[in-house]
């Protein structure tokens, strides 16, 4: 069993035990509702540890307090991705194929809209256009295979 199995087996075990000791049964909609408004409220908690209040005098970070707050979400997301039907292994290669879009969205591969990288001129950058007709290339080479 890998790492990421052995959270989600985890935090299956806590789900179970949450329900269960509290009596809870809610939908899959409630159930969700209620995880992002706690992700939200853990969220809320990093922004506190990183200093994003601008008006206050900053205080040092403190990384275990950081670290502690992005696990917190962590447990809410992975009960999402439970309460959702999403495994360990789904989440995985859901991720891998998301990926490798946000990559070609980044090296001007992808046919959404959006995510044409034009040139500009500036620092060197990878430059492509996703035109109408069949060629897509990139000026320096990099990630500039035609489609």
């Amino acid at each position: 069993m890998d790492k990421l199995d052995r959270i989600f087996e985890m935090q299956n075990m806590l789900d179970t035990d949450i329900r269960t000791r509290r009596n809870l049964d809610f939908s899959q909609e409630e159930w969700m509702q209620k995880e992002v408004l706690a992700m939200l409220s853990e969220l809320s908690e990093v922004l506190d540890e990183v200093n994003f209040k601008w008006w206050k005098n900053a205080k040092p970070v403190d990384t275990e307090a950081l670290q502690g707050e992005l696990v917190d979400i962590l447990h809410f997301f992975v009960s999402m991705c439970l309460h959702s039907g999403m495994d360990a292994e789904t989440l995985y290669n859901k991720y891998v194929l998301k990926n490798k879009e946000n990559f070609d969205r980044q090296y001007g591969r992808s046919e959404k809209k959006g995510y044409e990288v034009l040139p500009d001129g500036e620092n060197g950058e990878i430059r492509c256009e996703n035109r109408e007709n069949s060629e897509n290339r990139c000026e320096n080479g990099e990630g500039g295979e035609n489609r």
